[in-house]
């Protein structure tokens, strides 16, 4: 029997690349329900191609577009954040595979959950703005987590038959971005074009940005704290510009387990669809005898001041992790409008991280008001 799935965010990359790893396992899943924002004409030709029960598309316009073009068709067309969270709590898949970028994604992996449906997740911002309330709904429902990040998928990987005991530390690896090798005083300088220049990742525009700022790596911090049991478990960010080792575990005894591969995201999307299984796929594999060089890095707080926002933010936890991302969803929001400079991103997360109103065990109601606020907040800021 087919493993039935959702698919949040089926046209942006993370989407688009689950359906490319649905098209080599046809015969294990079944395409159920799509999502997407804005892009109507995509998610139509997604729509036709894998036959799903209902679509949802956020903005009303493209609604609107999908609607008339379904109108004859039993496809069901649904509109707006309520409408995406209505699908996304509906218990007739197997697993819902959530690829919305930015703080919209936690409510849907929450309303899944609840209704113990399992989670792929790459959206990030789940975990950081929620941790806590998921896990306890994890807890009551019994559904589960795969993580979709690369990194995360590598941790996990790891650290599979081990006794998380004997794990001493999580080592987080990042590319460092296209201004890894770029001078501090020409920050201010960063153009747009140049921040969504990323030297190994093909990427969607936010996360490109997050990388370039490595803001993307501390909210990954976060993530693996809430995934992998990170309050007993120191986590380091190792700079690895080759982006072939995904990241490591080291254990009590001085071993160190990695999890290697070329950069592709559909290796870590296949595994979250079909663990425990590695099934085959044609795609590019590893040549070790290609491989010029591997270098590892600590990274420079001076350059990326946003991982040490990330690291304040985890010893605060309560609404913390979710103020500092949401100051960063709107902050690259203005940036990728060309609204504020490359370094304001870093200026705003500080700012909102430090003069919000702290909870110390923030309800989802609570989480709605602080969202309203730091949008508020960023938009005020000239």
């Amino acid at each position: 029997m087919k493993k039935r799935i959702s698919i949040l965010g089926s046209t942006g990359s993370i989407g688009s690349n689950t359906l490319n790893v649905l098209e080599n396992l046809e015969n294990d899943l079944k395409v159920v329900y799509l999502s997407a924002f804005s892009n109507s004409r995509k998610l139509i030709e997604q729509a036709e191609k894998f036959k799903p029960k209902a679509i949802c598309l956020v903005e009303e316009e493209a609604y609107k577009e999908a609607r008339n073009h379904f109108k004859n068709d039993k496809t069901e067309v649904i509109l707006g954040r309520e409408g995406l969270l209505e699908l996304s709590s509906r218990d007739d898949v197997d697993i819902m595979l959530n690829g919305l970028v930015g703080g919209i994604g936690m409510e849907p992996t929450l309303s899944a959950i609840k209704s113990g449906v399992d989670v792929a997740l790459s959206n990030k911002e789940s975990l950081v703005m929620a941790g806590s309330i998921i896990n306890e709904a994890m807890k009551k429902s019994g559904a589960k987590l795969f993580p979709v990040d690369s990194e995360h998928s590598a941790i996990w990987q790891c650290i599979a038959g081990e006794n998380i005991e004997d794990i001493d530390k999580i080592i987080l690896t990042g590319s460092g971005g296209p201004f890894l090798d770029r001078d501090l005083g020409t920050f201010d300088e960063i153009t747009l074009k140049e921040a969504l220049n990323h030297p190994n990742w093909e990427m969607g525009e936010k996360i490109t940005i997050d990388s370039a700022t490595m803001m993307n790596k501390g909210l990954e911090v976060i993530e693996a704290f809430w995934l992998f049991n990170g309050n007993q478990t120191p986590i380091e960010i190792v700079i690895h510009p080759q982006s072939i080792i995904h990241s490591m575990v080291e254990f009590q005894d001085g071993s160190i387990k990695a999890q290697m591969g070329v950069p592709d995201m559909k290796v870590p999307i296949q595994y979250a669809l079909t663990y425990p299984r590695h099934r085959k796929a044609n795609w590019e594999r590893l040549d070790f005898f290609k491989i010029k060089e591997l270098n590892f890095y600590k990274p420079n707080l001076d350059k990326f001041p946003c991982i040490s926002l990330a690291y304040d933010a985890l010893k605060k936890l309560g609404t913390g992790p979710a103020a500092l991302n949401l100051a960063n969803d709107y902050s690259v929001q203005r940036f990728l409008r060309q609204e504020i400079q490359f370094m304001d991103i870093y200026r705003i997360n500080y700012m909102v991280l430090n003069t919000h109103n702290w909870l110390n065990e923030p309800s989802l109601g609570d989480l709605r008001e602080l969202d309203n606020w730091v949008e508020n907040c960023v938009n005020s800021y000239n």
